[in-house]
Order: C-alpha cells, then structure tokens, then sequence
C-alpha cells in the first residue's frame, strides 16, 4: 500500500513521514524540520483550495484576486508594488489579476502624479461592496478551517507561524 503525504488523514501522514525518514535513513537530514515544513506547505494549500472552491469561486474570484480586494479594503489605496508584496505574488502576475479586477470594475489605477511609471490602486464602489459582502462568508470558512483547534490553540499557532514568518525573513535579508 502506498503511504502518501499529501493525505489528509494524520495516521497516514504519520505514516509516511516514518516511510520519509526510514528511506533516508542514511542521509544527515533534519526529519522534524522536514516533516514541520512539509505541514506548513500543505495545510496552507489545502486551505487555499478549500477557500477558492468553497467561498471564492461563488464571485469568480482566484485567491490572488481576493488578496488583492482585501488588501485595499484594509489599508486602502496603494501602489502595485506594495499590493504585490502584501499579496505575495510578483508583479507581473499582479497585472493580470489587476487587469482581471478592472474588467470587472472592482478595482481602479491610479496614475501617479510625478511618475508615469507609477500606479497606485484602489477599490471601486462596486469591489467595496464584493469584499463586503463575501468577507463574514470567507472568516466562516477561516473559522471552519481551525475548528479542530481550541481559541487558545489558534492563538499559539498564529504565534508560531509568526515567528517562522520573520525567522525565515531575517535569513532571507541576509
């Protein structure tokens, strides 16, 4: 029987995880590590997919998409450079989810004044009222996704993966 690791059952995880560490036995590798940066890596994109199949594709929108509507809802109007780092995504995949969104009319560049190089972007009356109306749908869903795990549970979670987020940021910086 194959073990897999992209299961979504813990004993079969487990399972090959054990099969993981027995295959390379040999090899002086850092399994807890290994197995920590593995979970990361598919519990986000199982909550990801989860997300754009069961809330964000009722508005036809990507995650990209959603990202990008939310991050203007938060802190409003920015640059694209910055929405593209809030977003996690390069620039050039912002402009065709930008492009997508003014389609839409969800979304509207904003010439910069002194450099016409420069674009900032905002929120349409019409994507204030999207990210509005699908938010409490997609924090039900947020909430779904942790319901296994206490409040206080969630909080040291959230407290953890912060610091791998910043940890992994100073070595990047470097």
């Amino acid at each position: 029987m194959s073990r897999r690791i992209a299961s979504s059952k813990a004993s079969v995880v487990s399972q090959a995880e054990h099969d993981i560490r027995a295959q390379l036995s040999d090899h002086d590798l850092d399994f807890t590590a290994m197995a920590a940066v593995s979970n990361i890596y598919r519990t986000g994109s199982a909550v990801r997919n989860h997300m754009e199949r069961s809330v964000l594709s009722a508005y036809d929108l990507s995650w990209v998409a959603f990202t990008v509507l939310w991050v203007l809802w938060i802190w409003g109007e920015q640059e694209s450079g910055q929405v593209a780092a809030e977003a996690g995504v390069t620039k050039g995949t912002l402009t065709g989810v930008v492009k997508t969104l003014t389609g839409r009319h969800l979304v509207r560049r904003v010439p910069h004044l002194d450099d016409g190089r420069r674009v900032s972007l905002t929120l349409t009356k019409a994507g204030a009222r999207l990210i509005e109306d699908l938010f409490p749908e997609f924090n039900r869903h947020e909430t779904l996704a942790v319901g296994a795990l206490t409040n206080a549970e969630q909080r040291e979670l959230a407290r953890l993966l912060r610091l791998v987020l910043a940890h992994i940021s100073d070595v990047d910086s470097h």
